[in-house]
């Protein structure tokens, strides 16, 4: 199936994108998380929402849910690691799936965590933020996993299946059971190092020599989600309709840029879906006039 909107981020501008999408009939794919946003879960008191005064972010939270769900929006709890201009489409990349879409409206939040050393150097080169994608590359071969949540294990109990051997470094509190075969160590990753290729992990307490290095974050950066995409330190670049520089990708919310407010983000989530409307809808027209030449 080819979606005509695909949106990332499940946030108030993804969660404003789909609502409007689906007012206006599209056929629309959203990816996220069924929690909605784990920022705005986190808020105490949200007191500028316009209409909405003094809610905390859980409560916030729950109407939006209560109203995607009334107008029958699913959420895929599927994290994109990577999104291709095709030319006529977008193939998005989530794991072993592929999918397909005419347009995407990226709302993914700023990425707050700060790359390790030496992560951005051998990005490619040893280090990736996909063991399901990347697993055959390392068949017999050492690897570690950085686990940011708990995706994360899903992804170590895939590879330790093909690895020679698997070590499990979590940054939270690791509740869910691991494969037996898989080494788990409770220390903080400092650096990545290596020649062409990385092969070393330091962590603050040791060292562990690999073949492979998998960093499993809640969201990759759209810097590396997106080949070719123009970005401005943290920012996507983008005009006031939000369109970025790929035709057809559209962009919301705080990834879009500060301020870093909800009813903003909302607000930019509108604005991006209706230029992808607009957009489909010259396609369209495009393409019948061809036919009918």
């Amino acid at each position: 199936m080819r979606y005509d909107i695909a949106i990332v981020g499940s946030g108030p501008a993804g969660l404003a994108a789909a609502i409007n999408a689906k007012i206006r009939n599209k056929n629309i794919i959203v990816f996220g998380n069924d929690n909605i946003s784990a920022k705005l879960v986190k808020a105490p008191s949200i007191d500028n929402y316009l209409g909405i005064n003094s809610i905390s972010g859980l409560n916030l939270k729950n109407k939006f849910k209560e109203h995607i769900d009334d107008m029958g929006i699913e959420i895929t709890e599927k994290r994109v690691n990577n999104i291709y201009s095709m030319g006529e489409y977008f193939a998005i990349a989530s794991g072993d799936d592929i999918y397909e879409a005419t347009t995407v409206v990226l709302a993914t939040g700023v990425e707050y965590g700060r790359m390790l050393k030496g992560e951005e150097e051998f990005l490619g080169k040893g280090v990736g933020y996909c063991a399901t994608c990347d697993a055959m590359l390392y068949k017999n071969k050492d690897v570690a996993i950085i686990g940011h949540n708990h995706e994360a294990e899903e992804e170590a109990n895939f590879l330790s299946e093909i690895a020679k051997s698997v070590t499990y470094i979590p940054t939270y509190k690791l509740e869910s059971k691991l494969n037996d075969s898989i080494n788990i160590i409770e220390d903080r990753p400092v650096e990545i190092k290596g020649d062409q290729l990385a092969n070393k992990l330091v962590l603050k307490n040791s060292e562990l020599d690999i073949d492979g290095i998998f960093i499993i974050k809640d969201s990759v950066s759209p810097k590396y989600m997106v080949p070719g995409l123009e970005v401005e330190g943290p920012h996507i670049k983008c005009d006031k309709d939000m369109n970025t520089n790929i035709e057809g990708l559209y962009v919301a919310g705080d990834c879009a840029g500060k301020p870093y407010q909800y009813l903003k983000s909302a607000g930019q989530g509108q604005i991006a879906v209706s230029s992808a409307i607009s957009y489909l809808d010259k396609k369209r027209i495009k393409e019948k006039t061809l036919l009918n030449a």
